[in-house]
């Protein structure tokens, strides 16, 4: 832990934390300053001498910091146990894998369900954030670790925009950059999807404008409904063909009613009833919001190669053909800047029929190249090939 810092570490329940009192307060997109600020955090496979193997995991929308193990909260398993982990393509026999929950979440990094200054939950209070903001927190957090310079940021999903964020914000200090199925802006199509989201959370009457935690209440059939409409985004047509074409469920002909009678209707009822045990509604709202207002050539007149202009940084950009949530051309469109702005630029697009999620899946020909981009990186980086070596 870098001791110049006005950092505060914490454990309980199996939650680690980082707290920055009021001297270090977090400086937002909107102007506002964020203080106290708590990150939470996991790591995992230890820190070399010269601090040169450590890798920042970015998880996506609905993620946590357990990465590579269990969920001491929630239960649930690590959430990529096969990128992460001894002997996987993210060797934690090599590397130092920091993985922290997003600002704005709600598992230990303040959010809207933390308490605020006044001793009430901030619910609507909590300011609006960019993912800007939750990279510049993550930055606030490496730095505290001692790290200078990070030899690999990756992530899928919204995680791959706080990839391209890192290396566009810090190119100084980001290595090599694996951004996985994302894209440089929210498309107008993922923003209605996510509208309709927010809108069901904001209808359900349980919400109270956002103050349902301090009225011992929670919007839960709304928050169930985001994430089943969120839910669909994720998979493709063909594997929803695949598993559950028009079977019923525990039915041989249909009710003449509104119950489940298919299986994919019963199946999109549990993840969002799985979901709101696990989930804040008015994080799903902020998380969201900020994914909404990505656009990383904003801020370089429009022109995305500018935003990676002059940077050192190796990337490698990973789509998926059956991904319409993040489809191969806005990954494409990525690789293109990074060129234009002549960085050392690699695209792999893997030929799957899983959709969005591949990149949680089983999908060797995409832990192949990842591999690969990765070890390669580490030989630049003159750092081991194999762990313990």
């Amino acid at each position: 832990m870098n001791q110049s810092t006005a950092a505060r570490l914490q454990a309980a329940g199996g939650v680690r934390t980082l707290t920055f009192d009021a001297t270090a307060p977090l400086q937002l997109s909107n102007g506002q300053m964020l203080s106290p600020l708590t990150i939470a955090f996991e790591t995992y496979g230890a820190l070399n001498a010269e601090k040169t193997n450590a890798v920042l995991v970015c998880h996506a929308l609905t993620g946590d910091q357990f990465v590579a193990g269990p969920n001491p909260v929630t239960g649930r398993p690590a959430w990529w146990p096969r990128i992460v982990g001894p002997g996987r393509p993210i060797d934690t026999n090599r590397f130092y894998v920091i993985c922290a929950n997003v600002l704005g979440g709600c598992m230990g990094t303040t959010g809207p369900a933390s308490t605020a200054p006044d001793g009430q939950p901030y619910g609507l209070r909590f300011p609006v954030i960019t993912v800007a903001d939750m990279v510049r927190a993550q930055a606030m957090l490496v730095e505290a670790l001692g790290i200078q310079s990070l030899f690999l940021v990756i992530g899928g999903s919204i995680g791959g925009m706080q990839a391209l964020q890192w290396a566009s914000a810090y190119p100084k200090r980001v290595f090599a950059c694996a951004s996985i199925a994302t894209a440089a802006r929210h498309s107008a199509q993922n923003i209605a999807f996510y509208e309709v989201g927010r809108q069901a959370i904001m209808a359900d009457p349980d919400w109270r404008q956002g103050e349902y935690l301090a009225q011992s209440t929670r919007p839960s059939k709304g928050l169930a409904v985001a994430r089943m409409a969120a839910h669909i985004t994720y998979l493709s047509e063909e594997a929803l063909r695949l598993k559950f074409d028009r079977a019923l469920q525990g039915r041989e002909k249909v009710g003449f009613g509104f119950d489940a009678d298919f299986q994919v209707e019963s199946y999109l009822r549990h993840q969002g009833q799985s979901f709101v045990d696990r989930f804040d509604a008015n994080s799903y709202l902020y998380i969201t919001r900020a994914v909404d207002y990505f656009d990383l050539a904003a801020d370089f007149g429009g022109t995305l190669a500018n935003a990676f202009q002059g940077g050192q940084t190796r990337h490698c950009v990973f789509a998926f053909s059956s991904d319409w949530h993040y489809p191969p051309e806005d990954n494409r469109a990525v690789v293109r800047a990074l060129i234009a702005a002549g960085a050392e630029a690699s695209f792999v697009e893997v030929e799957t029929d899983k959709g969005h999620d591949a990149f949680l899946l089983d999908e060797p020909a995409f832990e192949g190249a990842l591999t690969g981009f990765i070890d390669s990186a580490a030989s630049a980086r003159g750092l081991p090939l194999q762990g313990g070596a």
